[in-house]
Protein backbone atom coordinates (compact mmCIF):
# COMPACT_ATOMS: atom_id res chain seq x y z
CA UNK A 1 0.00 0.00 0.00
CA UNK A 2 1.44 3.54 -0.65
CA UNK A 3 1.66 5.85 1.98
CA UNK A 4 0.37 9.45 0.94
CA UNK A 5 0.66 13.38 2.84
CA UNK A 6 -2.50 14.15 4.06
CA UNK A 7 -2.50 18.30 3.46
CA UNK A 8 -5.72 18.37 5.45
CA UNK A 9 -3.63 17.24 8.54
CA UNK A 10 -1.92 20.56 9.92
CA UNK A 11 0.65 20.63 11.99
CA UNK A 12 2.32 23.50 14.32
CA UNK A 13 4.89 23.82 16.46
CA UNK A 14 2.91 26.27 19.33
CA UNK A 15 5.87 27.07 21.89
CA UNK A 16 9.81 25.65 22.30
CA UNK A 17 11.38 26.43 25.94
CA UNK A 18 14.75 25.58 27.21
CA UNK A 19 13.97 23.84 30.39
CA UNK A 20 17.43 23.54 32.27
CA UNK A 21 15.79 21.64 35.00
CA UNK A 22 14.64 18.30 33.52
CA UNK A 23 17.22 16.12 33.61
CA UNK A 24 19.51 14.35 30.99
CA UNK A 25 22.76 12.62 30.04
CA UNK A 26 25.74 14.10 30.48
CA UNK A 27 26.47 14.09 26.72
CA UNK A 28 23.13 15.98 25.51
CA UNK A 29 23.22 18.08 28.65
CA UNK A 30 20.31 20.74 27.18
CA UNK A 31 16.69 20.09 27.45
CA UNK A 32 13.43 21.70 25.42
CA UNK A 33 9.80 20.98 25.51
CA UNK A 34 8.03 21.72 22.74
CA UNK A 35 4.42 21.59 22.11
CA UNK A 36 2.36 20.56 19.05
CA UNK A 37 -0.60 21.14 17.69
CA UNK A 38 -2.15 18.09 14.98
CA UNK A 39 -5.21 19.75 13.69
CA UNK A 40 -7.62 17.29 11.23
CA UNK A 41 -9.15 19.21 8.17
CA UNK A 42 -9.60 16.80 6.27
CA UNK A 43 -13.30 15.09 6.11
CA UNK A 44 -12.02 11.95 7.43
CA UNK A 45 -11.06 10.38 11.04
CA UNK A 46 -7.30 9.76 11.81
CA UNK A 47 -5.45 8.13 14.02
CA UNK A 48 -1.82 8.58 14.76
CA UNK A 49 -0.19 5.69 14.54
CA UNK A 50 3.77 7.00 14.44
CA UNK A 51 6.34 9.64 14.12
CA UNK A 52 9.35 10.60 13.32
CA UNK A 53 11.77 12.98 14.19
CA UNK A 54 14.84 13.80 12.73
CA UNK A 55 17.48 16.24 15.19
CA UNK A 56 20.51 17.54 12.58
CA UNK A 57 23.39 19.39 15.27
CA UNK A 58 25.59 21.91 14.26
CA UNK A 59 28.21 19.46 13.04
CA UNK A 60 25.43 17.66 11.01
CA UNK A 61 25.13 14.73 13.54
CA UNK A 62 21.63 13.29 12.99
CA UNK A 63 19.78 11.89 16.07
CA UNK A 64 16.64 9.97 14.49
CA UNK A 65 14.02 9.07 16.64
CA UNK A 66 11.13 6.85 15.36
CA UNK A 67 7.96 4.94 17.60
CA UNK A 68 4.48 3.96 17.64
CA UNK A 69 1.94 6.58 18.20
CA UNK A 70 2.47 9.88 20.04
CA UNK A 71 3.19 10.15 24.10
CA UNK A 72 2.06 6.69 24.47
CA UNK A 73 -1.34 7.48 22.91
CA UNK A 74 -2.62 6.91 19.50
CA UNK A 75 -4.86 9.74 19.27
CA UNK A 76 -8.14 9.66 17.02
CA UNK A 77 -8.38 12.96 15.67
CA UNK A 78 -11.76 14.14 14.44
CA UNK A 79 -12.93 15.90 11.04
CA UNK A 80 -12.62 19.74 12.37
CA UNK A 81 -10.81 18.64 15.72
CA UNK A 82 -7.23 18.89 17.35
CA UNK A 83 -4.71 17.00 19.32
CA UNK A 84 -2.35 19.20 21.26
CA UNK A 85 0.46 17.61 23.36
CA UNK A 86 3.97 18.63 24.33
CA UNK A 87 7.17 16.46 24.89
CA UNK A 88 10.87 17.26 25.27
CA UNK A 89 14.33 16.70 23.19
CA UNK A 90 18.06 16.54 24.47
CA UNK A 91 20.47 18.01 22.30
CA UNK A 92 24.22 18.52 22.79
CA UNK A 93 24.78 21.98 20.42
CA UNK A 94 21.69 23.52 18.53
CA UNK A 95 19.98 21.63 16.71
CA UNK A 96 17.59 21.82 14.01
CA UNK A 97 14.47 19.74 14.20
CA UNK A 98 11.69 18.47 11.49
CA UNK A 99 9.39 15.40 10.80
CA UNK A 100 6.64 13.34 10.35
CA UNK A 101 3.18 12.43 11.67
CA UNK A 102 1.71 8.55 10.11
CA UNK A 103 -1.60 8.38 10.52
CA UNK A 104 -4.32 6.01 9.28
CA UNK A 105 -8.29 6.50 8.43
CA UNK A 106 -10.76 4.08 8.76
CA UNK A 107 -10.88 3.52 5.73
CA UNK A 108 -6.96 2.01 6.09
CA UNK A 109 -5.14 4.78 4.08
CA UNK A 110 -2.05 5.18 5.22
CA UNK A 111 -1.39 9.10 5.73
CA UNK A 112 1.50 11.22 7.04
CA UNK A 113 1.91 15.18 7.49
CA UNK A 114 4.96 16.81 8.37
CA UNK A 115 6.18 18.17 11.18
CA UNK A 116 7.19 21.82 10.18
CA UNK A 117 11.32 22.60 10.93
CA UNK A 118 12.28 24.28 14.04
CA UNK A 119 15.27 25.51 15.88
CA UNK A 120 16.30 24.14 19.15
CA UNK A 121 18.81 26.79 20.34
CA UNK A 122 20.59 27.01 23.68
CA UNK A 123 20.52 30.25 25.53
CA UNK A 124 23.55 32.58 25.99
CA UNK A 125 23.30 32.89 29.06
CA UNK A 126 23.95 28.77 29.81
Amino acid sequence: MEIEELVSLEVTVDDVIYMPTLETPTDKPHPFVYFITIKNNSKKKVKIVGRKWILTGLNNDKTIVEGEGVVGQFPEIYSGSEFNYNSYHVIANDSEVEGAFFGETDDGDIVYTKIPKFELSIPKWV
